[in-house]
């Protein structure tokens, strides 16, 4: 397998830099560091990102959390192993990621689930980082980047080779 080019965000000046501003600003609301990947992981699946499903699966790994609730994100809604916060998160996530499934975009039921459990400034971090998420989606599957050793530098080290 092989990329269609090198990955957009390394070639266009900045913007590699410009997308990790944008998930840092988003990390320092108090929304915890596990609900940050799990919404990762949860849009990348639906977008097909391999390269983000791979890094935030590692991540959640890394930090300690158990297989079955890295392993059963695409399924949060039928297993017992996430919280009414993180079941909220993750809802706000699938709406926000699938904005043209249906007529409301993201349903008032979703958001006022989403606000019972997160602040303003929170939500506000929740809606950045689910928008950057699905940016990084696209550019790793819109070229077909290919996940492995790229994503192991990355977890290892904190930045690609």
């Amino acid at each position: 397998m092989e990329p269609r080019i090198k990955n957009p965000a390394m070639t266009v000046p900045g913007a590699m830099q410009a997308l990790q501003k944008l998930a840092t600003a988003a990390s320092h609301a108090d929304v915890p560091q596990t609900t940050r990947y799990l919404v990762d992981l949860r849009a990348s699946q639906i977008n097909g990102c391999s390269v983000c499903v791979d890094m935030h699966s590692r991540e959640l790994k890394a930090i300690g959390e158990p297989d079955e609730r890295i392993y059963t994100v695409s399924a949060w809604r039928e297993v017992p192993y996430f919280t009414d916060a993180e079941r909220a998160a993750l809802a706000l996530t699938e709406a926000a990621t699938r904005l043209a499934d249906r007529p409301d975009p993201v349903p008032d039921e979703v958001w006022e689930e989403a606000a019972r459990h997160y602040d303003e400034r929170q939500l506000s971090a929740l809606v950045v980082s689910i928008a950057a998420i699905n940016a990084w989606n696209r550019l790793n599957a819109t070229t077909r980047q290919i996940s492995g050793e790229w994503v192991e530098q990355w977890i290892n080290v904190g930045q690609p080779a």
